[in-house]
């Protein structure tokens, strides 16, 4: 592989960090969170119409730009960077994946363009929010219960009746990113009753009758999460009920996810790091700089090893997605360990509320509660692997050495 990048990559880093170095810092963030939508909408079209975010690796035919998970991933490395809160990851990195590979020909046309220019949001709702398994990051997304099952539990579907090949839902989901804001809901639910019950996933507008939405209160308000409630409420199947393998498709998709999402991870380490290293030139202690005395120098150069060992990590998972989830383990523990180590070096004001320190700590926690956490994505991904057992058709056997 050619791990240079390209000139236009160097110009899209560039270009969106200049852009938020004006309009993204620790200020601007507090106050979009307190928005209706929880970002700023106004910035969030001029990175659509300027910059082209949402439609980096939308198809061109699409309106898109047709780029691949690698400048998605400098994108989200940035927005990390600034903790900006946007409907990026949602609408770009999760749903349009998968509009686009289990949509129609027609749903496509209709829907991807609107992503593409910032016109439409998105989000996945998934029952029980479990983000994480549902795209195969901590466990096999066909094995696991995280849709529910059964005649009870999770999200139910079934045909409206009135021969027009509509669909009603019925249950809810909690924990969806964005959710309370996003244009349109893509929702995962049972169909077929108890005997052939099968997942499929469907479009759910936001104006649908039935359809109540809640926003949570959340650990990092930088990352919106949203109660989904639907009661019989109009839908639309994604795709075709044709045996469309849709766990295969959010398999892939998370695996991208956890690349671009290690990306982020990455921004956010990267972010608070810097952000030290300017403290500690600056505060003084016995007639000098914090940053001269040997002991700092030391824990700063853990944190930056850090920081660049998953920035390594999360590159190679943007060329070839298969690595994502691990990727995403070393770029979350990281981002944990390098929040934690700048609120230690701030000393009395980094815990406190009115500095920006505490938001580098909320985002690495709640990033691993709701994508991780660590320690099972790194036993999903050894798994897979065969590395703690011998591999047969059902999957890894535990205790059998290889």
């Amino acid at each position: 592989m050619d791990a240079a990048f390209t000139a236009e990559q160097d110009e899209i880093r560039r270009t969106l960090r200049d852009l938020l170095t004006k309009h993204g810092g620790p200020g601007e963030v507090r106050a979009a969170v307190r928005t209706t939508e929880g970002h700023d909408p106004a910035l969030w079209h001029r990175l659509a119409l300027e910059l082209g975010l949402p439609g980096l690796a939308v198809a061109e035919e699409y309106g898109g730009a047709g780029c691949t998970a690698t400048e998605l991933a400098l994108a989200c490395e940035e927005t990390g960077r600034a903790l900006l809160p946007s409907p990026l990851l949602a609408t770009a990195v999760l749903a349009a994946p998968l509009i686009t590979a289990l949509g129609t020909p027609e749903q496509r046309a209709e829907l991807l363009p609107r992503i593409a220019d910032g016109t439409l949001t998105a989000a996945l709702a998934v029952p029980g929010g479990s983000m994480a398994a549902a795209l195969g990051l901590t466990a096999d997304n066909r094995a696991a219960a995280w849709a529910g099952g059964g005649r009870a539990g999770g999200i139910q579907a079934h045909p409206d009746g009135d021969g027009g090949g509509g669909w009603r839902l019925y249950g809810e989901a909690d924990r969806v990113l964005d959710g309370h804001s996003a244009g349109l809901l893509l929702v995962a639910a049972h169909a077929g009753g108890y005997p052939r019950s099968r997942t499929l996933l469907f479009l759910v507008s936001a104006e649908s009758e039935g359809l109540a939405r809640t926003r949570l209160t959340s650990m990092d308000e930088t990352r919106p999460l949203a109660r989904i409630e639907l009661r019989d409420a109009p839908a639309r199947l994604l795709g075709a009920d044709d045996g469309t393998d849709v766990y295969g498709a959010l398999a892939d998709t998370g695996s991208r996810a956890a690349a671009v999402l290690a990306a982020e991870a990455v921004g956010a380490a990267a972010g608070a790091l810097e952000r030290t290293v300017a403290y500690v030139k600056e505060r003084e202690q016995f007639g000098r700089a914090i940053g001269s005395f040997q002991a700092v120098k030391h824990r700063l150069a853990d944190l930056y090893v850090r920081v660049e060992a998953a920035r390594s990590a999360a590159y190679y998972a943007a060329w070839d997605p298969a690595a994502g989830p691990l990727a995403l383990a070393q770029a979350l523990e990281a981002a944990r360990i390098v929040a934690g180590g700048a609120v230690q070096l701030h000393g009395g004001i980094g815990f406190t509320w009115e500095h920006e320190a505490h938001l580098y700590v909320k985002r690495a926690a709640a990033d691993e509660l709701l994508f991780g956490p660590v320690h099972r994505l790194r036993d999903h991904a050894a798994g897979r692997a065969g590395l703690f057992g011998a591999v047969t058709a059902d999957g890894p056997v535990r205790g059998v050495a290889v």
